[in-house]
């Protein structure tokens, strides 16, 4: 079954293009890095389906929830997984009370009600799961279901989000070119040293001076040579870092839990790594 988190943000569907400056207080926090929030309302507007690409915990998740709340409307997520079926994301029959019902899956709700549908890590899902995408990302805009009879016409304010990391594709996790190039992209990576310290200082209001190290530590370990790590560090594991420092946590106890252990389970390269964080922390 799909993984299916719903939030509903009540507010004007429609907005004045202004990335760096939203003026509507109650937004998940986000810190824009260049100009893809223009990008993301040019896309809803011409009701163009949108590709997000970039490392694990650069923020691709918290910039969907971010546009969607800015443009006023619900936002439905799946995140993705091997075992993910058509019929997790359009609906099945159920039963219930002794019948046979039909029960609408997250990506036929987002169309119905209009929202927002971001498949997080589509490239996870099974191969036949994303033809069922096809007609909604080009200019069908439709969705048939199969099992009932039904041909869902996308209104204006539906938009279909998808996101991958590209450090994780290969040939048996990518999306084929059929799919591919019915979106527009956005790239994104980690986010440049001053524009990661004003996120970990929004996000937790840490001290300047341990965000600050924590940053640095960040670019030290992204910039390990030496050492064969799976995933670099995120800006999301800096936060949680940062988190357990504000809290009242040791420094160099909150790396290691936050930062270390999360991207090794091999103890010479943790031992390696902890080496860096006492030196930023000594």
């Amino acid at each position: 079954m799909a993984v299916t988190l719903t939030l509903s943000h009540q507010g004007r569907g429609d907005f004045d293009a202004c990335p760096l400056s939203p003026a509507m207080p109650d937004l998940p926090y986000y810190e824009p890095s260049a100009d893809e929030c223009a990008v993301f309302e040019a896309a809803w507007r011409h009701r163009l389906p949108l590709l997000i690409k970039g490392p694990t915990g650069c923020g691709k998740t918290r910039f969907v929830a971010h546009m969607a709340a800015r443009l006023g409307l619900p936002l439905h997520t799946v995140a993705c997984h091997d075992d993910l079926s058509a019929a997790d994301l359009v609906g099945r029959h159920l039963l219930h009370g002794g019948a046979t019902v039909w029960c609408d899956g997250p990506l036929t709700r987002a169309v119905r009600e209009g929202s927002v549908c971001y498949l997080d890590e589509i490239v996870e899902a099974r191969k036949d799961t994303t033809v069922v995408l096809h007609p909604l990302a080009d200019d069908r805009r439709v969705l048939p279901i199969e099992r009932t009879g039904e041909v869902l016409i996308a209104p204006p304010s539906f938009m279909l989000v998808v996101s991958y990391n590209p450090g994780y594709q290969n040939l048996l996790k990518s999306l084929k070119p059929s799919t591919r190039q019915r979106f527009i992209a956005l790239r994104f990576d980690f986010p440049a040293p001053e524009r990661e310290r004003a996120i970990v200082m929004g996000e937790t209001g840490c001290a300047a001076a341990t965000v600050e190290a924590l940053v640095r530590l960040g670019y030290a370990l992204r910039t390990l040579k030496e050492h064969d790590l799976d995933e670099a560090p995120s800006t999301r594991l800096l936060v949680y870092a940062a988190q357990l420092i504000q809290g009242g946590m040791a420094p160099v106890t909150a790396c290691r839990v936050a930062l270390v252990e999360a991207l090794t389970d091999d103890d010479l390269t943790a031992m390696a790594l902890l080496e860096v964080v006492n030196a930023h922390f000594a």
